[in-house]
């Protein structure tokens, strides 16, 4: 399967050469033998030329905000709009953001302030590449959220702090979800630490660190993703 990164923001500089960029980080997680992986590096102007050139696109995490309109939100919500349909689409955080908005939701920063650390979500409702668990977690870094689904969508999982953290859209070949299951539990540790409790607050940082000991569902979630690309693509 021919799969397409569209990189919108990148780890911080000093936890690279550790853990890599998130484009490793998904593969890691969803690759597969016979896969070819390709980056775009949409924050430089380097959005695919047809929406067809893959036959899934996995938008990444960012520092961004989409309500922020960098010059190169606007072009990549237009190519999202475009592939919608023709390709399988999976947003993760800002993806999930960019996805929403691009379709007719609404995105802002919360007031409920930041979501750091392992973070559980209920299923509400189960697709076919799904299994039966009833809940799942994973890592979670955000300060924006989905206040406003688009039309058509469907919440496939949410918590209280969360109501829309999973969605899957009208058209059955475009799902997101605002938990970072890519992220290994020593990275989101990393990226706490390397923020630092100037940015969360010394309490919720140590209770956030505290929460990534736990178990975590991300192989789950990789394996739903990963069942979600074989049945959504058609690989050329």
């Amino acid at each position: 399967m021919k799969i397409g990164v569209l990189e919108t923001g990148a780890p911080p500089r000093a936890l690279q050469p550790g853990f890599g960029r998130y484009p490793a980080m998904f593969e890691r997680l969803l690759g597969a033998p016979g896969d070819q992986w390709l980056t775009y590096d949409v924050r430089g102007g380097g959005l695919p030329k047809v929406v067809d050139e893959c036959a899934a696109w996995v938008v990444t995490g960012s520092a961004a905000g989409v309500y922020d309109q960098a010059p190169w939100m606007a072009p990549t919500m237009a190519f999202l709009r475009q592939a919608k349909g023709r390709a399988a689409l999976i947003g993760v955080c800002f993806g999930h953001q960019l996805m929403a908005q691009a379709f007719g939701g609404e995105v802002v920063k919360s007031p409920k302030g930041w979501g750091i650390g392992l973070h559980r979500y209920q299923v509400a409702s189960r697709c076919l590449w799904m299994d039966d668990a009833p809940s799942v977690a994973a890592p979670a870094s955000h300060q924006d959220q989905v206040v406003r689904s688009p039309p058509g969508a469907t919440v496939l999982a949410a918590s209280e702090f969360t109501p829309l953290g999973m969605l899957a859209y009208d058209d059955p070949r475009a799902i997101s979800i605002q938990l970072h299951p890519e992220f290994e539990p020593d990275f989101a540790a990393a990226l706490i630490e390397a923020r630092g409790p100037s940015r969360y607050g010394e309490g919720p940082a140590k209770d956030a660190l505290a929460s990534l000991t736990a178990p975590d569902d991300r192989r789950r979630l990789g394996r739903w993703l990963r069942a979600f690309l074989d049945t959504a693509c058609v690989t050329p």
